[in-house]
């Protein structure tokens, strides 16, 4: 997610000021972001910080004495835990206290800069200790860090890049164990075959292949680390209070909606009986679907900590090498994904809010007639119910994003996330990925080169802190959809289509018109009978807008066919 900060001229009727004078408007104010200058009144507030820190070590000492006293076995181990954390978040603290109070005596606002870098990487490293040594959570709030980098600087997501790839592993042991506290039986007692190394392994859980005792069936066996039962109560108390100290000392840069998600989130996605239903409900509602390629494995049985599904094996959407060498159309793919995220976040399902490269696969599959291709949906955990007026404004907000629509973007933005007329350039170039110029003129168009350097940058030019307010300010729902938005576009972006954005825009308008000509129909129809002329005309107008679109859609769907066949180049923007 890309977004570029619309400046105070704004307001006063001029649109944008250039990047120059930005900056220099900005430079006494934001350059200590994404850390501000709360700090350099520090001396001021030293009793206060003192009263803190200490409060911070009173309630990590109470958390462990709470914990110790309940399972005295692991009460080093809590404390140990819990010091790791404090230590960290302590250290840290004053090493920014440190830099930022020095930028008065630093003369060379370059040389100052290189202090804060140096800054954020030391902080960074030492974060990184602790999440590795904690493991549990803290891997996958890692690992959530390191995709933020609109919110952090490089130094922190570039040090949390390698907890991408480290998951540790639960031994076999400790899974046994864990099967026969949760089925009173042990392994041998389900499975014929269980190979006792994983095939694949994240923050939460690891898989395992094996086959079923009474029907041969070849299945994936998914199951929690054991560790996590023990440590995820105290764990989620640790992060709950490091995000609440670092808001006391940076009231600005409160990311404490981070904490608050996790807490709402990570029971949903430790409940794998939770996650089998939701793999069924998407399993089933997507048959519904003609010529849908998604596939979503079967679900065989699920306990809290176990999940046994059909194992459907595929390759990674940004495995070019093996899409190309199987004839498998790479724009396809992208407008299948677009439908199908589309049908999640507009129609009468629920959404998935975690379709990160991991969690998608292709195979090829020429039973199909229109697709030569399935889509294979992984990782279930993790899904929201959209309710239905917020679908509604949402798609009357992206109609009026792409007809370049402001006043109809504004007001729709108002009523999905209760956006101000301030907020919106910010929120608009959230949802698009867009520099705002774009989203006010055409955001059915490839991003230019100067327009990605420009955004790039938008970081360093100090909208950071609004981003953040805005962030904590927006119904968590939004935050998802916005998350789900920013990961399928990633998607998209991996595939490297020859298209651009274009055709899965017209998709999303689709989606879009349909959902709101059923609003106009339900309107019409709670209001007396159909056969009135007024309400005759009013269902005609609603017809004519509604195929607008479907045909505008259809048109180019045929011109995107003709001109593969002729191997024409491809249309940038309309």
């Amino acid at each position: 997610m890309r977004i570029l900060r619309p400046t105070a001229a704004q307001n006063l009727g001029s649109q944008w000021i250039c990047r120059g004078c930005l900056q220099q408007r900005l430079r006494s104010s934001w350059a200590t972001a994404p850390f501000s200058t709360t700090y350099q009144k520090a001396s001021v507030r030293n009793v206060r910080h003192r009263r803190i820190i200490w409060a911070t070590v009173g309630g990590s000492l109470g958390i462990g004495a709470i914990a110790s006293f309940q399972d005295v076995k692991h009460g080093a181990a809590v404390i140990q835990r819990s010091a790791r954390v404090l230590g960290a978040l302590i250290l840290n603290i004053n090493d920014y206290r440190t830099v930022l109070n020095s930028k008065d005596k630093e003369k060379d606002e370059d040389g100052w800069q290189s202090m804060l870098k140096a800054c954020h990487q030391r902080c960074a490293h030492r974060t990184l200790r602790v999440l590795e040594q904690n493991g549990s959570i803290f891997i996958k709030l890692g690992q959530h860090l390191s995709s933020m980098n609109y919110l952090l600087p490089v130094e922190w997501t570039r040090t949390f890049i390698p907890l991408q790839d480290h998951c540790p592993e639960s031994s076999y042991e400790a899974i046994e164990q864990m099967f026969i506290d949760d089925t009173g039986q042990p392994i041998a007692a389900h499975f014929d075959n269980f190979d006792r190394h994983p095939i694949g392994a994240a923050s939460l859980a690891q898989v395992h292949l094996a086959t079923m005792k009474d029907t041969g069936a070849k299945v994936a066996v998914k199951v929690q680390h054991p560790a996590l039962k023990v440590w995820v109560p105290l764990d989620l108390a640790l992060t709950r209070l490091t995000f609440s100290t670092l808001r006391y000392f940076f009231p600005e840069y409160d990311l404490e909606w981070l904490s608050n998600e996790m807490e709402l989130s990570l029971p949903q996605e430790l409940d794998f009986a939770l996650e089998g239903k939701n793999a069924l409900v998407t399993r089933e509602y997507f048959k519904m679907i003609k010529d849908s390629p998604l596939v979503v494995p079967d679900v065989y049985w699920a306990r809290k900590r176990i999940l046994v599904m059909e194992y459907i094996a595929g390759h990674r959407t940004d495995d070019l090498a093996y899409l190309d060498s199987n004839g498998i159309d790479r724009d396809e793919v992208s407008a299948a994904l677009a439908r199908i995220f589309n049908e999640m976040i507009f129609g009468d399902t629920p959404l998935h809010c975690d379709p990160h490269g991991g969690n998608i696969a292709i195979r090829r599959n020429d039973m199909r007639t229109r697709h030569n291709f399935d889509i294979i949906l992984y990782d279930h955990g993790l899904y929201r119910d959209i309710p239905l007026q917020m679908r509604r404004n949402y798609a009357k907000l992206w109609l009026a994003v792409i007809d370049a629509d402001e006043k109809g973007m504004r007001q729709y933005a108002h009523e999905v996330a209760g956006v101000t007329d301030d907020q919106f350039p910010l929120f608009a170039s959230a949802i698009t990925g867009r520099d705002y110029r774009a989203v006010t003129t055409s955001v059915v168009s490839t991003r230019s080169e100067e327009e990605k350097e420009v955004v790039s940058g938008a970081m360093g030019d100090g909208m950071l802190q609004e981003l953040v307010q805005l962030l904590g300010q927006v119904p968590r729902i939004v935050l998802l959809i916005l998350k789900t938005n920013d990961l399928t576009r990633n998607l998209d972006e991996s595939l490297q289509t020859r298209e651009g954005p274009v055709r899965n825009f017209l998709i999303l308008a689709r989606y879009c018109s349909r959902i709101v000509f059923r609003e106009q129909m339900d309107i019409i129809r709670s209001s007396g009978s159909m056969l009135w002329p007024r309400k005759v005309l009013q269902r005609l107008g609603a017809w004519s807008s509604y195929l607008r679109v479907e045909a505008k859609l259809s048109l180019y769907e045929w011109y995107v066919f003709f001109r593969r066949i002729a191997r024409f180049s491809p249309l940038a923007s309309i």
